[in-house]
C-alpha cells in the first residue's frame, strides 16, 4: 500500500456538511472528485487531511474556515446602482452574477438584497466563514 503524497492523482467520494450535519455538497450520483495532491485544486484543510491516506481509507474530518474558504469579509458586501446591471438581466435575492474588476479579474457575486434603486451583492465565497465537515473515502490513487 502506498500513502497519498504530493503529485499523486487522487479520486475521492465525499459528503460535505456544516457542523450541524446539514449537507452542502456530495459526490453522490457523480464521478468521484479527482485532483492532483499538492496542486491547490481543493481546499487546503481537506488536502492536508487526505495526505497519508490510501485507497479504501475512510475518514471524517473537520476543516476550520481558515483552512477552507477563509473568513467572511464584510467589506466584500456592497450596494451597487441597479443601472450597473445590464438590461435584460433578471436579479432576485440569491441570484449569482459575475463582474469584471478594473484589472480584468472575474468576480462571482451573490445578490443578498435589492430595492428599486440598488442591488446589494456579496463577493464572499458562499462557504466563507464556515467550518466544514467532510466524510471522505479514497477510491483511487495514481502515484506521481
Amino acid at each position: 500500500m502506498t500513502e497519498i503524497k504530493n503529485g499523486d492523482v487522487v479520486r475521492i467520494r465525499y459528503t460535505g456538511k456544516f457542523l450541524d450535519g446539514t449537507p452542502f455538497d456530495s459526490s453522490d450520483g457523480r464521478e468521484p472528485l479527482e485532483f492532483t495532491m499538492g496542486a491547490g485544486e481543493i481546499i487546503p484543510g481537506l488536502e492536508r487531511s487526505i495526505e497519508g491516506m490510501d485507497v479504501g481509507d475512510k475518514e471524517t474530518v473537520t476543516v476550520p474556515a481558515a483552512d477552507a474558504y477563509g473568513p467572511r469579509d464584510d467589506a466584500q458586501v456592497q450596494a451597487i446602482p441597479r443601472t450597473a446591471v445590464p438590461d435584460g438581466v433578471d436579479v432576485d435575492v440569491g441570484s449569482r452574477l459575475q463582474a469584471n474588476t478594473a484589472d480584468g479579474r472575474t468576480v462571482n457575486l451573490t445578490v443578498v438584497d435589492l430595492d428599486d434603486s440598488s442591488i446589494t451583492v456579496d463577493a464572499n465565497h458562499p462557504l466563507a466563514g464556515r467550518d466544514l465537515v467532510f466524510d471522505i473515502e479514497v477510491v483511487d490513487v495514481k502515484a506521481a
